[in-house]
């Protein structure tokens, strides 16, 4: 069973909470503050005092029920140490709550060792600041179904902790194009086009700093990708007292795929910076390409996403808002009944109007 590590109030006892607002531990029940450096001080001396008290004994199971072969695959089981209930959660989980008693606790193996973060960037917006990302995110969408605004409610919402790998490297570029540019004029009744026919060839080499990629196997990578950018100049070593009062998952896509997938950007961005370079023309074509990732270095860290999860008509929709600049994104459905009349209605309005126009200038 592994650790568990609990987060309370020194002067009342009550679960604390990283506070987004103050970026400092706080008390939702005292309203007590302190910074994070002196709490995770105090929890080292209640720790040392707890293990000192510890009894332990022996207790026989009353029942004979064993799990089958490969039933507990991915699952774990952690007891809290607030009220004795048992925890179930998946192998990767690193921090969640109590169901039972609501103590906000982080399991102390899943970010010892290897695994441990490297940073991690502060959540900065609460929960009420997602829920009101997420109702401005339905207002002015008119093919919006008004059932889904009128009776769709946030099934869940939770801030998580998402793993992600970061990489710094250097990519260099070498593209070839095929470009035209044409010119036409007029001598009396004549009209003359010049084409004139290019090959531009164009290589270089961009920085890439901070360049993130999901971690998680559970997280879609579209969607993480679309909360994009994280402003990693507020990152900071990482404590585990930030994860007080949030879900935090440790990764399970290993460093190597996610290089894959960050070489993958790196490169299409580095083609597109020196294409972007290839002006002056008409048009252009790209004939040949290749990218090269080199230099390149990774960290561990993990970013703070609210997600919300709401349902309609028998489908589930997942939001994502960035936990640290509040860009929300996220699916929505649409009212094919009012897409449909939307369309009829215009086409049949622009019909009346070019009849209209063409009987007047056959009056005339």
């Amino acid at each position: 069973m592994a650790d568990m590590m609990e987060y309370k109030c020194p002067a009342c006892g009550g679960a604390m909470e990283f506070d987004s607002g103050t970026q400092k531990m706080k008390c939702p029940y005292c309203d007590t503050v302190m910074e994070i450096e002196t709490f995770q001080k105090l929890q080292k001396e209640e720790a040392e005092k707890t293990s000192e008290n510890e009894e332990s004994g022996i207790w026989e199971a009353a029942g004979n029920g064993e799990w089958q072969e490969g039933e507990t695959k991915g699952m774990r089981v952690y007891s809290c140490q607030s009220c004795g209930g048992e925890i179930v959660a998946d192998e990767n989980t690193g921090a969640t709550t109590c169901p039972f008693c609501g103590n906000r606790v982080v399991i102390k193996g899943q970010f010892s060792g290897s695994l441990r973060p490297d940073s991690i960037i502060p959540f900065k917006l609460d929960k009420r600041a997602a829920k009101e990302a997420y109702h401005l995110h339905l207002k002015g969408k008119p093919f919006l179904p008004a059932v889904f605004k009128e009776e769709n409610h946030i099934d869940e919402i939770k801030g998580v902790y998402v793993p992600f790998w970061i990489f710094d490297a250097e990519a260099k570029a070498d593209a070839s194009y095929h470009a035209e540019r044409h010119r036409i004029w007029r001598t009396g009744n004549t009209e003359y086009t010049e084409h004139e026919i290019y090959n531009v060839r164009r290589n270089g080499s961009i920085q890439f700093q901070h360049v993130p990629a999901d971690g998680s196997k559970k997280m879609d990578d579209a969607l993480m990708e679309s909360i994009e950018p994280y402003d990693f100049t507020e990152a900071v070593p990482f404590q585990s007292a930030y994860l007080a009062g949030y879900v935090a998952d440790r990764y399970d896509v290993d460093v190597d795929e996610c290089i894959r997938h960050a070489k993958r950007r790196m490169k299409a961005s580095a083609v597109d910076a020196i294409t972007n370079t290839v002006q002056g023309y008409h048009a252009v074509r790209i004939m040949k390409s290749s990218a090269k990732v080199t230099k390149a270095s990774y960290q561990y860290m993990l970013c703070p996403v609210w997600l919300l999860n709401t349902q309609w008509n028998g489908k589930k929709y997942i939001f994502a808002m960035n936990g640290q600049t509040g860009k929300m994104v996220g699916n929505l459905p649409l009212d094919k009944k009012a897409f449909h009349k939307y369309v009829i209605t215009r086409g049949t309005l622009i019909g009346i109007v070019i009849y209209a126009i063409m009987w007047a200038l056959f009056m005339i």
